[in-house]
């Protein structure tokens, strides 16, 4: 069950990737000049009061030096620079453990 939920959230997260980089290649066609919108800002379009709860949990429960240097660093990539290798991380976890047939291969009993 739980390599499905992974694989399932991998999908979403790599069509997510895709949607975000024909966006951001549209933008960038039609300005003339490289566009990108960072995930930060889709964070805060879509739920601003749980990016600021989030940003207060992870520095007062976990650490500070976590928040600024790395979580920020990725809430200003692309959608489709973070949201892409996160999918198919995820697609790999879900993967994981599952014995592949051959096409010799009995199925058991």
């Amino acid at each position: 069950m739980i390599r499905f939920l992974l694989r399932i959230l991998g999908l979403w997260l790599v069509a997510l990737a895709l949607v975000a980089l024909v966006i951001d290649a549209t933008g960038s066609i039609a300005a003339s000049a490289w566009v990108f919108t960072p995930a930060g800002k889709y964070w805060f379009d879509f739920d601003p009061a749980s990016l600021g709860l989030a940003q207060a949990a992870v520095q007062r429960h976990v650490s500070p030096m976590l928040w600024d240097p790395v979580i920020q660093t990725l809430l200003e990539a692309p959608v489709w620079a973070v949201a892409g290798p996160l999918g198919f991380v995820l697609l790999w976890l879900g993967d994981l453990g599952r014995r592949r047939r051959r096409r010799g291969d009995a199925l058991p009993a």
